[in-house]
């Protein structure tokens, strides 16, 4: 079961900034990703549950992040169906991500209260998302759409609260464009946590970045 309303997570995402987006079939290697991403702030991160067995390995980093991590909020991502989505919130998902619109999953998670953001690329994607209790959307893939689409939609549609994944990264020009349209916090993967960083094994270099991009999201937000 949850351990988080969706509205707790959804306003610790917008509090932050930021979702680490992560995927390793190594537990141990896990563990560490989550240690760096905690002590450099982050408050949530998303498993992106793309290989075999990826249930046995969050189902760990879940206990890990309860017994170990206070306030460390996990969720799951890449989820395609409402099988899926079910067997993750028996594990204790407190978020379900998607990378398009599913109807199943919106009735599986939103008997739980559990937050959802599906995958949505066009205005009508987006609208069907919101009717069917989205708090927030994943726009997916970000480095298709950029962020002119997001202050584009946010001009009739004020109160859509979206997340762009995929073409996010740390730079500030980058991160920058994206909250100055508007977005409520970005996911970031293989440009935070990337795979040299995994084979390094430089988990205090993960830290560091992770601090230095949740400043830097401050301070874009300060000077809006």
């Amino acid at each position: 079961m949850a351990r988080y309303s969706r509205l707790e997570v959804m306003g610790k995402m917008q509090e932050t900034g930021m979702v680490p987006l992560f995927y390793h079939s190594d537990i141990e290697i896990g563990k560490k990703v989550l240690n760096a991403c905690y002590d450099g702030g982050a408050r949530l991160l998303e498993f992106t549950a793309r290989g075999d067995f990826a249930f046995e390995v969050f189902s760990e980093l879940n206990k890990y992040a309860l017994e170990q991590l206070p306030g460390m909020i996990m969720g799951v991502g890449s989820v395609t169906d409402a099988a899926e989505a079910s067997m993750y919130l028996q594990m204790g998902a407190n978020f379900v991500v998607t990378p398009s619109l599913r109807e199943d999953i919106a009735i599986v998670c939103n008997r739980r209260k559990v937050l959802w953001s599906p995958g949505c690329g066009t205005l009508t994607e987006i609208n069907r998302a919101e009717e069917l209790g989205c708090e927030l959307i994943k726009l997916f893939p970000g480095s298709t759409y950029g962020p002119g689409f997001v202050k584009a939609i946010k001009g009739p549609q004020p109160w859509t609260s979206v997340m762009p994944t995929g073409g996010v990264s740390t730079e500030e020009t980058n991160l920058r464009a994206w909250f100055e349209a508007g977005v409520s916090c970005v996911g970031m993967g293989s440009k935070l946590i990337s795979k040299e960083v995994l084979e390094r094994k430089d988990f205090e270099g993960l830290q560091k970045k992770v601090a230095e991009t949740i400043q830097l999201i401050e301070k874009i937000r300060r000077k809006k």
